[in-house]
């Protein structure tokens, strides 16, 4: 998915400063953002009381929307760097297309994970015909300075594993969670699980103390450590904790994201993740003169333009531990 601000921010994020090393319950408000044919949602990452969780850099979340007389989700090619994405749904259809050929349809609680390393370009949309309902998340996971030039990849993982208890069904997206490991390719410890609870559970799900963690409520209401959550909201919980206490009042889902505190500062504008202003520049000049990100071929409409670059220098931070 692309972050289709006209006017992007450079926004610096990572490093340990503002890392909570004990629990906490941040509750974290969500801005709306408009990605076109009628779909809006809700930017939960970058916040401006957290820019990230772990080397979790971007969350947004959108639906349950009807979109059986619309087009719904049209996000067309558009370039990345430096990051990995993770197309999450919970209802509806999304048809993946990227510049080194890849084409997949991705369904429900199936995993689309596309590396976007030195360079990429893909397109999102509902296929035709789609399903009524479109409802899911879609996260960026920044990858760390050793790995930020790797090739890029996409992988699809229809079956992923799965973590039982009296009222929990849980999914593991990536990373380990209880025992059980994604097959999904990351760069570094992490963990993205979808938890699916059953009205009345409760449980105290067992986390790793020098995680840093998150949640957010996909639907239904729940509680998470004795936050009372509606759909759409994002509560960070910080490090410091071996068990999450979790209470559902109805039939609800959430996603579970965790991960170490990212060390190394980034710079983040519009679709990519730099280290430095000059990644910044150089990649978006790279996309607007047709260089180094391919072409993505069977999407019928032109490619998102770049936004214009802020009027100051973006700041370089390169690496900080």
């Amino acid at each position: 998915m692309s972050d289709l601000d006209t006017h992007p921010s450079p926004r610096l994020c990572g490093g340990r400063d503002g890392v909570s090393a004990q629990p906490v319950r941040d509750l974290l408000s969500p801005r709306e953002a408009n990605l076109g044919a009628g779909t809006v949602v809700r930017r939960l990452l970058p916040n401006l009381g957290r820019r990230m969780v772990g080397a979790w850099c971007f969350v947004d979340h959108y639906g349950p929307d009807d979109i059986a007389d619309a087009p719904g989700m049209q996000a067309p090619p558009h370039p990345h760097i430096g990051l990995q994405t993770v197309s999450w749904l919970h209802a509806g259809e999304m048809l993946h297309r990227d510049s080194i050929g890849s084409v997949r349809t991705i369904r429900p609680r199936e995993l689309g994970l596309m590396t976007a390393g030195r360079a990429i370009a893909h397109s999102e949309q509902s296929p035709v015909p789609h399903p009524r309902l479109l409802h899911g998340a879609q996260l960026w996971v920044a990858l760390p300075d050793a790995h930020r030039n790797t090739a890029p990849a996409f992988d699809h993982h229809a079956d992923l594993p799965h973590v039982t208890g009296p009222g929990l069904t849980a999914t593991v997206i990536l990373g380990e969670l209880d025992g059980a490991r994604s097959p999904g390719t990351t760069y570094s410890p992490l963990v993205g699980a979808d938890l699916t609870l059953a009205e009345g559970a409760e449980l105290r799900l067992p986390v790793q103390p020098d995680f840093e963690y998150a949640v957010l409520t996909m639907s239904g209401e729940i509680e998470a450590d004795g936050v009372r959550l509606a759909p759409g909201s994002m509560l960070y919980l910080g490090c410091g904790r071996t068990e999450l206490p979790l209470r559902a009042m109805s039939d609800s889902s959430l996603l579970l994201l965790g991960g170490e505190p990212f060390e190394e500062k980034i710079v983040m504008w519009w679709n990519f993740v730099g280290r430095t202003g000059d990644d910044i520049a150089q990649a978006r000049d790279a996309w607007m003169t047709g260089d180094r990100f391919g072409e993505v071929r069977g999407y019928d409409g032109p490619p998102m333009p770049a936004p214009e670059l802020p009027g100051l220098p973006l700041k370089s931070r390169g690496r900080a531990r």
